[in-house]
Parts: C-alpha cells; structure tokens; sequence
C-alpha cells in the first residue's frame, strides 16, 4: 500500500472498499460549549442512539473522534440517500430523552428552544462538508484524528481515547506514532 508522510497507508485504500452513497465530515457541537460529551452517561447515551439510528437509518462510521463539547465525524450513506439531518435528529433526540434530567439547564431555556422543543444540550444546527475525493477525505481524517492534539488535551493523537484512531492503526492505515506535536505537515489546519 502507498504510504503518506511515510507512516500509513492512504485512507482513499480504506475507502475503496465502499460502494454506494454520498460521504459527509460532520461537526456536532454541544449547547453553549458544554464539556459533557465525554462523560460516561453521554458517551453510553450516543453510542445507544447511534445503534437505533442505524437499524432504520443505516449508515457507515468511517471516522470519529469525541471532545469534550463537539464532535468530527465522517459517515457514508447508502446510494441513493443523503438524509443525514433525520440521522442526527434521531441521535440528539435520543441522547437528550436519556440524559436531559441531569444536563438539560432550564435557565438556558428561551422562547425559541421552548417553541422549537430543543434542549439544552446541543447546539441547534450542526455542520457538513460533502467529502469530494480522496485527498479530501484523507485530510478530514487526519483533521479527526489530530483535533485532540490540536485542542491540547493531549500531546500525540494515540494518547485519546476517543477517536476512531485506534481502529486505524489496529488495521494498519496510521502508525501509533502518527499525530505528534510538530509531526504534522504545515499545510495541515481546518479541513
């Protein structure tokens, strides 16, 4: 396999093996920064809504990695279907029916969450960038995977635990080493 930065596999060799929909790099962030989404009952909570979701609304996790107040992820949707915000819907739905008797804050509460009958858990919108080729998609995995490092809650990217990451250097496409500090190239920023 080719290497890139001469320490993994290309991610487009990962992708290769899908067929079918569109791919799509999201960013979810909680209501006014929160730091909750790594905590145990939230991370149980979204990983429950994304199994439902799945089972009416089937789509592939190709990448992931959780901060403590957002989250990047790259997901794949079957051929024909790019209803990505019914996804997301259901998975904040969910996560706020689970958890809103310990995180939801009626102080944050105003006429336009009351009217819309949104939490206060999430922001209300969330971001999407439809992945266009293979060098667009091995620079949002990379973005993923380096965001702890580049937040600073760690200092090389094997060091969080929340993060697709681990699954790529099990099957070979990062070296653990990748995503030190000063290890990434200077072009690398937002994707």
């Amino acid at each position: 396999m080719e290497q890139i930065r001469g320490t993994r596999p290309t991610v487009s060799d990962y992708r290769r093996v899908y067929t079918g929909g569109f791919t799509y790099f999201f960013t979810v962030v909680t209501h006014r920064r929160q730091t909750i989404l790594c905590e145990d009952d939230i991370r149980s909570a979204l990983r429950d809504a994304i199994i439902l979701t799945r089972k009416t609304h089937p789509f592939e996790i190709d990448a992931w990695v959780l901060m403590p107040d957002h989250l990047h992820c790259i997901w794949t949707l079957p051929e024909g279907d790019v209803n990505y915000t019914t996804r997301w819907a259901m998975i904040k739905r969910f996560v706020t029916k689970q958890c809103a008797k310990k995180y939801q804050r009626e102080e944050w509460l105003n006429k336009s969450r009351i009217k819309r009958k949104e939490s206060t858990l999430w922001q209300r919108r969330f971001w999407e960038h439809q992945i266009r080729d293979d060098v667009d998609l091995q620079r949002h995995f990379d973005y993923i995977h380096f965001n702890p490092v580049k937040h600073g809650y760690v200092d090389a990217v094997k060091d969080w635990e929340y993060s697709s990451f681990h699954r790529y250097v099990h099957n070979g496409l990062y070296s653990v080493e990748w995503g030190g500090l000063g290890e990434v190239d200077e072009d690398f920023g937002e994707p």
